[in-house]
């Protein structure tokens, strides 16, 4: 009997035991599940709030860049303001001796051509005005025999817009010549600062 007993008593607590491992295993995997449930959100989280950090990051060294190269240009504009101010029939006058001393030159040579002019202005040497500079005597072949009135061309134009803005190939150069054509002995005497095109340059 008292076998009997203890037999049923060990069923009990094995019938006992088993639900409540169950529940043990069930609590556990639940667990499991919730503590995943939880981390995804914040990993959606962490990336939605990385993403616009690392917007934000390129759109500040973006903004930089653009600060960086616009103090760039502000400080050549700044360099090449040396010219003073021309009303624009000046402009245009700068571009037709442009066009007529180097119609056939490359834009290098015409820019060089307008500077040599602007040079003369600044120049004690030379009347300090535009109109004073080219109607010299002799000072300019294409003013002498009417060449510089010839159909104006948008290259020229643009080549003394930069002349006027302080863009000088030449070096300061007063004087230029057409070494196959000069007559002048003169101007082989003064210090050359370099050729562009069939134009030799000096000061």
């Amino acid at each position: 009997m008292l076998k009997k007993i203890i037999k049923l008593v060990k069923e009990q607590k094995i019938n006992i035991s088993v639900p409540h491992f169950t529940r043990k295993v069930i609590a556990a995997g639940l667990a499991v599940v919730v503590l995943i449930l939880s981390v995804m959100p914040i990993t959606r989280q962490m990336v939605n709030v990385e993403q616009p950090q690392d917007r934000k990051v390129q759109t500040t060294e973006k903004i930089q860049e653009e600060n960086k190269n616009l103090k760039a240009a502000q400080a050549v504009n700044e360099h090449q303001v040396s010219r003073g101010h021309l009303n624009r029939n000046e402009v245009y006058l700068l571009a037709m001796v442009i066009n007529g001393e180097a119609y056939d030159e490359p834009y290098l040579g015409k820019v060089a051509v307008g500077a040599v002019i602007l040079n003369r202005m600044q120049s004690k040497q030379f009347p300090n005005t535009l109109y004073g500079v080219i109607s010299q005597d002799n000072a300019f072949e294409s003013v002498t025999n009417n060449q510089y009135q010839r159909p104006l061309t948008a290259d020229s134009i643009k080549a003394a817009e930069d002349a006027i803005k302080g863009w000088d190939p030449t070096n300061g150069a007063l004087y230029f010549w057409n070494p196959a054509t000069a007559q002048s002995k003169w101007v082989w005497s003064r210090p050359i600062t370099g050729q562009i095109g069939r134009h030799v340059f000096a000061k």
